[in-house]
């Protein structure tokens, strides 16, 4: 006879073995927790209870890795990144959990780490990994190492940041700014609504949140956004299923204010799926005028499709274009006007505004990425930009703060195509954001005081004629 102590245990070791199973498929394949996560556990779904633990660990060690690898190597004989990655990630968790998990039985931490290696490998590591663990428990405290030392060092083990991306934060911003965007990094994001008001105002959604049992709270500077405290899981949120919302940052939900779009307009969302934007933009549209929505994949624009079915978005006309090689090797198609009043182009980039959301993308992210992007960013704008018309509005964004991807692309941009001028976006962002201005008048939210990802954005506009 099982008992219940015995289920919950093995309740217990089953999330653990998840998150160990993910944490390996995402070094492997280089892919997205979510994604990892979902493929792991298709055929073999978790309780709620158990993928709440799941992913507890797994975003947990994600968000902490390297400063788990520090306090790991200064009570191990081998270093932890020589390992095999089965036991490196059972370490991983096991010191996760005893450093980070006060509710957790240092006992529970430790034993069940050491089952996870269990007959797992050629040799055995049990004992290899329950005396490191033993020892992390027992040993005390140790000192941050020191700023002046070596601050790139001190500020990626502190803030578990890689290095390169210190040591650039710092020689772009300055020390001060540098150490917050790398503690940006370790931050839990909120959840954050959007009201889909098409259907409703905020300050309705905000009262029916309120009768279900929420907590919503009104976002600094987006007049639409609500942040949700104690959620629980999104598939329980009934107004995001009865299409009242959308899950979206505050930062993404201001980008589609700067094109300033008018019921009637015809506009183009050029990297538009999941649909996040695209129906913003429907909406501050009143569902009046036509969008159309590419991208290169037809399952994301299916999901996009999705999306405007449930927000009840009827103007979106999803298109499946790979701008990288349109129009260089393929026609437009037929169906694309050629003269947009307002374009949107979000383009694919490294992500490093968002690391707080993909915490596993800060260790197979390098700074040789940012150069491919920049020239893919700027080949989709050149492609694109002959598509508006003159007078009209181009908004470039990415979910990034780096330069190459961002002032330098649309300063390359604008140096090609003199046609195009850059515009300020104060005046088409709310009073409360005029401090994410940057010197260029551009929307800039890296290190924002506000509960935000980071973002860029530029707005530029079409001259009527070229001189």
């Amino acid at each position: 006879m099982i008992s219940s102590s015995d289920t919950s245990r093995a309740s217990i070791c089953s999330a653990r073995r998840v998150a160990l199973r993910v944490l390996i498929l995402i070094e492997q394949r280089l892919c997205f927790a979510d994604e990892a996560f979902d493929r792991v556990t298709r055929h073999s779904p978790l309780s709620p209870c158990d993928s709440a633990l799941a992913f507890e660990l797994i975003y947990g060690v994600l968000r902490h890795r390297e400063t788990l690898d520090w306090r790991l190597d200064q009570v191990s004989h081998r270093p932890v990144h020589r390992l095999p990655l089965a036991v490196r990630y059972a370490l991983r968790l096991g010191a996760y959990q005893l450093l980070y998990l006060s509710k957790i039985p240092a006992s529970a931490a430790i034993n069940e780490s050491v089952n996870l290696v269990k007959g797992e490998l050629g040799r055995d590591w049990t004992g290899f990994v329950n005396g490191v663990l033993r020892q992390l428990l027992r040993s005390p405290i140790p000192s941050w190492p020191s700023l002046e030392d070596d601050v790139c060092r001190a500020l990626s083990i502190r803030y578990s940041c890689p290095s390169w991306l210190a040591e650039r934060w710092i020689r772009n911003h300055g020390l001060d700014l540098a150490e917050r965007l790398c503690r940006q990094t370790l931050q839990i994001p909120p959840i954050t609504l959007r009201t889909n008001t098409l259907r409703l105002s905020r300050q309705a959604l905000e009262a029916r949140l309120s009768r279900d049992g929420y907590h919503p709270v009104s976002t600094a500077v987006s007049p639409v956004g609500l942040y949700l405290e104690k959620c629980g899981p999104l598939s329980q949120l009934s107004a995001l299923q009865e299409g009242l919302c959308y899950v979206e940052d505050e930062a993404a939900q201001l980008v589609p204010l700067l094109l300033d779009v008018q019921p009637g307009h015809l506009v183009l969302d050029a990297c538009a799926a999941p649909g996040g934007k695209t129906t913003h933009l429907a909406a501050l549209m009143q569902n009046q005028g036509v969008i159309f929505a590419l991208d290169h994949s037809q399952p994301r624009l299916k999901r996009l499709q999705d999306n405007c079915h449930r927000l009840g978005v009827r103007i979106v006309h999803p298109v499946q274009v790979d701008l990288l090689t349109v129009p260089s090797q393929k026609p437009w198609p037929e169906v694309l006007p050629r003269a947009f009043d307002r374009i949107l182009i979000d383009v694919p980039c490294s992500g490093l505004g968002i690391l707080r959301r993909h915490p596993e993308a800060k260790w197979f992210k390098g700074p040789d990425q940012l150069a491919r992007h920049a020239e893919n960013q700027l080949t989709i704008l050149d492609h694109v930009g002959d598509l508006l018309r003159p007078g009209g509005v181009l908004v470039y964004s990415a979910c990034s703060t780096e330069p190459e991807e961002t002032t330098e692309v649309v300063a390359r941009f604008c140096r090609r195509h003199p046609e195009y001028v850059r515009e300020s976006a104060e005046s088409w962002l709310p009073a409360a954001g005029h401090v994410l201005l940057s010197q260029d008048g551009d929307f800039w939210t890296g290190g924002n005081p506000f509960e935000m990802d980071g973002f860029f954005a530029a707005r530029l506009r079409k001259k009527r004629s070229v001189l």
